[in-house]
């Protein structure tokens, strides 16, 4: 268990040095390769963690805040979140890795490719309900938004996905919660691991103005793809 626990923490670590740099990237890094050391870390965990990062986020920059963005994406968030709840209720374990696996590697697609979405109105509400949806089910919520605001500054992107992320982790957790589906010994892990999420957190701080996003946009992609391609055959042949 232990053992396990100090993996996970790693993994967080690093998940929380990458988002404090660019704003997301905790999902992308930590959720596919905590899918495969324990399911059970999933979404409730992660959730807990990624909301602890962003109050430190927010903290950090909050003056750099697009709260109309805010507001668009959480509208979408709202029923985005339903689903999610349905989605975490109604899939076994493989075909839940099997879906993290496909929604990671997707993201990861439309990454690289030539795309220059920009945060509108229509465009926000769209990216919170998959936001919400995928965010709710595996902790993957953050890449959706992420990509309308890819051409943004630094530090308006940070602080808007941390305010987002905030409003709605706290969603989540809500929504699953009222469906049964939080447990004690997942809130403790969560708690377990945030003192990892700090740390990674703490890393970033001195490197956010001299690291550009691009920087490490690469290193994320392919850890990502890697494990979401993983997943999908352990899923395939398990």
């Amino acid at each position: 268990m232990w053992t396990g626990l100090l993996l996970a923490g790693v993994v967080v670590t690093l998940g929380g040095l990458v988002q404090g740099l660019a704003g997301f990237g905790l999902a992308l890094v930590a959720v596919p390769i905590l899918a495969l050391l324990d399911p059970s870390l999933l979404p409730v965990p992660i959730l807990i963690t990624a909301m602890t990062h962003s109050v430190l986020s927010l903290a950090r920059e909050h003056r750099h805040v697009d709260w109309h963005g805010v507001g668009w994406a959480m509208i979408g968030r709202l029923p985005g979140t339903a689903i999610g709840v349905l989605l975490v209720d109604s899939l076994d374990q493989k075909r839940f890795s099997l879906l993290i696996g496909v929604v990671v590697l997707a993201s990861v697609l439309l990454s690289i490719t030539t795309w220059t979405p920009r945060p509108t109105k229509v465009s926000l509400v769209i990216a919170g309900l998959t936001s919400g949806s995928f965010g709710t089910a595996m902790s993957v919520g953050g890449p959706p938004v992420a990509m309308l605001y890819q051409n943004s500054p630094g530090a308006l992107v940070r602080s808007t996905l941390a305010a987002y992320f905030v409003l709605g982790s706290i969603t989540s957790v809500t929504g699953l919660a009222i469906a049964g589906q939080v447990h004690t010994p997942q809130l403790l892990t969560g708690l377990l691991l945030i003192p990892f999420l700090i740390l990674g957190f703490l890393l970033s701080s001195p490197l956010r103005k001299l690291v550009d996003t691009n920087g490490i946009r690469t290193p994320v992609l392919v850890l990502s793809t890697i494990t979401a391609v993983t997943l999908i055959v352990r899923s395939a042949i398990g």
